[in-house]
């Protein structure tokens, strides 16, 4: 592991780390908070997933977390969206190919052999960052933004038992029902016979809540003036998953507020002490 960048904020040390990945087959960043903390002592974690054509660095430069993470005592770990790198494969368009993993492991061509973001997430980097930081990794929260906040849900309910905690900034909830996530799942996964989706369920967090997952504690914040709100990210529909089961969720609909930094970073600190209350035990 490859040390990019230490800064001291908060008491704390932010890092930047690049290492080579086995799972993608190219050099991955990401980011790591370590709060202040005695020595031999493990903390909590928080794992952030970004959005669509989003790198480490912007939720790192404007998440505004570290404050919060300080005051808690909890690591704050954030991802890149996909491998990059002049031999992984692109696409011209914002929302597909390089920073629009989707956190899928693909399976087509020519996206098979380096998209693996769910692989990298699940598995690679969580035993990267047990080994080589000081974290509890038997207690964990993730969250996530827009794309990110697709991987966060996704992910912890395919996880039964990994996360305490689970939260989401303005989430795509199912992508098999809007164009973004249409184009990712049929570029990334391919469309079985007769247009079958079944492959896709497991990267629905929607379906995933239909078919059985269930999650301990969910929090989702949408701005009501986001402008990708009704096509693309259908808050509404996450909402009536969870009444149909009844699993416990608060989903705040937050007043004149869009789908940027500015939204999140409003409520980052709350996320991360409803985070903490849950990683404390």
């Amino acid at each position: 592991m490859e040390t990019v960048s230490r800064n001291k904020a908060f008491g704390g040390t932010q890092g930047v780390y690049r290492h080579e990945s086995a799972e993608t087959g190219t050099p991955m960043t990401f980011a790591v908070y370590v709060p202040d903390h005695a020595p031999g002592t493990k903390l909590p974690v928080l794992w952030y997933l970004s959005g669509l054509t989003c790198t480490h660095a912007n939720v790192m430069e404007k998440g505004e977390y570290r404050r919060a993470c300080a005051e808690h005592g909890v690591v704050f770990i954030a991802p890149d969206t996909s491998a990059r790198g002049d031999g992984v494969p692109d696409d011209e368009a914002y929302d597909f190919g390089q920073g629009a993993g989707f956190y899928v492991d693909a399976t087509q061509e020519p996206w098979a052999k380096t998209f693996r973001m769910r692989s990298y997430i699940e598995r690679e980097l969580p035993a990267l960052v047990a080994a080589e930081f000081p974290v509890d990794m038997s207690r964990q929260g993730i969250t996530g933004h827009s794309m990110g906040g697709h991987g966060a849900l996704t992910i912890a309910l395919r996880s039964a038992g990994r996360f305490r905690s689970v939260s989401a900034f303005a989430p795509i909830v199912s992508p098999m029902n809007c164009p973004w996530g249409e184009k990712a799942l049929g570029g990334y996964l391919g469309q079985g016979k007769d247009g079958d989706r079944s492959a896709w369920r497991q990267y629905d967090a929607c379906a995933l809540i239909e078919d059985g997952a269930r999650l301990p504690h969910l929090l989702v914040d949408q701005g009501t003036a986001d402008s990708f709100l009704e096509e693309q990210l259908q808050t509404h529909l996450l909402d009536e998953a969870c009444r149909n089961v009844d699993m416990r969720a608060q989903i705040r609909m937050q007043e004149g507020y869009d789908h940027s930094y500015f939204f999140i970073s409003t409520f980052m600190a709350d996320h991360i002490a409803w985070h903490a209350e849950r990683l404390s035990w």
